[in-house]
């Protein structure tokens, strides 16, 4: 015989906190929340950050820690002449010390640190414009390949294949090289930062169209696009409010990447004198100033330095990008 149940004494709380609602997590809050367990992406993002702050307060860091960039400390309490123009003090005659952070130069005796800050400017900028326009060029003509298919993915395919066999260095070289002081209403490094952004982004589009046109190929299947061309939706409409939104993250990975690559790009021509020209400080300018001076290593070791640390940065945090964006990805 089952017990009776008394309910006389049976209190129904009424006081009960509310259940919590569930907070959805939009995909960017997802990756975020991914890249920033990735210490090590983590701390490149961070350099990357004071890299830009750098460049953009160069003014303010060589007023309050430097010496104004093209001042010139050739006196024989700076350099011995005598000796071609070597410091005469600090470790290894490189002038390094409490006003001289990174030494000083040889010959003219100009503050390395100064011009290693506002060198910052010169290849950021450039590798910043030449990675805007690649992209640009690159995702565009990627997902009009990718979508349309047919004779204009042949014809984009091919002029892909074309750029992607040009000879990039020399012909930078080349028209770098035999440019006029005065163009396109530009004069100086003016004309040299304009020319340089355009090689080096115009003829570097065809990598990122290729990934954009993978991408496309495979999205264009799927069932979004399927319900917009059922609701008669035009190429247009589906690509910019439909692919491009799904393309967001492997663009900017490969964004991420592309720049280091420009930064390295641009101080090579610099290097072989066809880049930037002095007074203007840029890293790879310096570089080939310093190839004169093999017994001076630290002319040679902080320009360098700045371009190894800059690359380094770029790569680790791209590359913790790409593993926060797309986890399966993950090796």
């Amino acid at each position: 015989m089952a017990t009776p149940v008394d309910t006389s004494t049976t209190e129904v709380r009424t006081d009960a906190a509310p259940a919590k609602e569930i907070e959805g997590r939009s995909l960017g809050r997802i990756a975020w929340t991914r890249l920033k367990r990735d210490r090590v992406a983590m701390a490149g993002g961070i350099v990357i950050i004071l890299l830009v702050l750098m460049a953009v307060f160069a003014p303010l860091i060589v007023k309050w820690f430097g010496h104004p960039v093209d001042e010139y400390h050739d006196g024989p309490e700076f350099l011995d002449q005598s000796t071609g123009g070597v410091p005469v003090s600090g470790p290894l005659n490189s002038g390094i010390s409490s006003d001289f952070w990174f030494g000083l130069e040889p010959q003219k005796g100009r503050d390395i640190f100064s011009r290693i800050v506002f060198g910052a400017r010169i290849s950021l900028l450039i590798a910043f414009l030449a990675t805007l326009l690649s992209v640009t060029i690159g995702a565009t003509l990627g997902v009009v390949a990718g979508y349309l298919g047919g004779w204009v993915d042949t014809i984009i395919s091919r002029l892909m294949d074309l750029f992607l066999a040009f000879p990039l260095l020399v012909f930078a070289l080349a028209i770098v090289g035999v440019l006029p002081d005065h163009a396109f209403g530009l004069s100086g490094n003016g004309l040299k930062i304009a020319i340089l952004v355009f090689i080096i982004g115009f003829f570097n589009w065809p990598y990122i169209a290729r990934i954009v046109r993978g991408q496309t190929l495979s999205l264009r299947e799927r069932e979004f696009v399927d319900a917009a061309r059922s609701l008669g939706a035009r190429a247009p409409y589906i690509i910019v409010r439909e692919m491009l939104p799904n393309l967001v993250a492997p663009i900017l990975i490969y964004a991420t990447l592309l720049i280091p690559s420009n930064v390295l790009f641009e101080a090579a021509l610099s290097f072989l004198g066809v880049g930037i020209q002095p007074p203007t400080p840029s890293w790879g300018g310096m570089l080939g100033e310093a190839a004169n001076w093999t017994n001076l290593p630290h002319f040679m070791f902080f320009p360098g330095a700045a371009i190894f640390v800059t690359v380094l940065a770029f790569n680790l945090f791209g590359d913790g990008l790409r593993d926060a964006l797309d986890p399966k990805g993950k090796r």
